[in-house]
């Protein structure tokens, strides 16, 4: 049994398939297939069903999965600490990001990152909230970046400068020459946001919930997975949306979209690491350099409402 079989059997029970584990890992599919039957052949047990073209973890290969990833951990955490005794002149840095801050924030600081340090290797995952959580509870990120709230007591969390909400609609909306919006206003059209789980959605209903109003009567005709995707229903008049103004940026500039006049408070960003593994010193000069700006990262803060609506009659 070696790391590597260790590296593919995990990969394999993450995606259960072989093609897929296979491009992840930069391997031929019929190297991942012999990786698995060897280590499969060393075991003496099964670790999946083969069912057709689908493949299954056996009752093994689920009992497995936390030890191997475990195993990886401790690897990946020994490899770190003799990097570090290298004085940063090499190692790698996994990070994984919320889609807005990945596409639209983390970009110019991780250039500037490898600038100064050039040969420790750089990997950026994108999910949502939900998803960088949970990566960097398992050990698969040193350090994630999210928009939302996070409530997780392994993880330690550290508030950076960040960007603020802002409601669109398209240039032919209804509502696109308003020059005054209450919150309540927002129930009177139909919305296409973020799915749940999503740092944007997340902030959004925080606020609207902090003025008193409830998320769920929102009218939502539509749920996309992606901040491109909304801006593009929006942009073709589907609803309106509240979203960075990092992402509706260029939509304004052209003048594709509108920005109604409903002011949202700045929001942070959350650094994640987990409290309980080692802070590799690429981790912390990446911090370092998040903070470079003022100094100091700024205390975190619960989310401000949105101005205060006048009550609104139910219909």
């Amino acid at each position: 049994m070696t790391l590597e079989q260790l590296k593919v059997f995990v990969a394999v029970a993450r995606a259960l398939h072989m093609t897929r584990a296979a491009a992840g890992l930069h391997m031929t599919q019929s190297a991942v297939s012999a990786s698995v039957a060897a280590l499969e052949a060393s075991c003496g047990v099964a670790l999946f069903h083969r069912v057709g073209r689908r493949i299954e973890l056996t009752e093994a290969g689920h009992a497995f999965v936390p030890e191997a990833e475990a195993v990886l951990a401790r690897a990946a955490a020994a490899e770190t600490v003799l990097a570090d005794l290298s004085g940063l002149r090499r190692g790698r840095l996994a990070l994984e990001a919320s889609q807005t801050i990945a596409n639209y924030w983390l970009g110019p600081l991780l250039n500037r990152f490898h600038q100064l340090y050039p040969d420790i290797a750089l990997s950026v995952v994108i999910g949502n909230t939900t998803q960088v959580t949970a990566a960097v509870r398992e050990g698969a990120a040193d350090l994630g970046f999210v928009e939302g709230e996070v409530e997780e007591p392994l993880l330690a969390r550290t508030a950076v400068p960040g960007d603020r909400l802002v409601l669109v609609v398209a240039a032919g909306h209804p509502f696109a020459e308003r020059r005054t919006l209450a919150p309540a206003d927002l129930f009177e059209m139909p919305f296409v946001l973020r799915e749940p789980g999503s740092g944007t959605r997340q902030v959004f209903e925080d606020a609207l919930r902090a003025s008193g109003l409830d998320p769920s009567e929102l009218k939502v005709v539509l749920e996309l997975p992606s901040n491109e995707a909304v801006v593009s229903a929006v942009a073709a008049g589907a609803g309106a949306t509240v979203i960075s103004d990092l992402v509706a940026a260029a939509g304004l500039a052209t003048g594709t979209l509108r920005q109604l006049p409903l002011t949202f408070p700045p929001r942070r960003f959350y650094a994640l690491r987990h409290a309980d593994r080692y802070h590799s010193r690429a981790a912390q000069a990446l911090m370092a350099l998040i903070r470079e700006p003022d100094g100091s990262a700024a205390a975190a803060a619960p989310p401000a409402p949105v101005s205060r609506p006048r009550p609104r009659a139910r219909r």
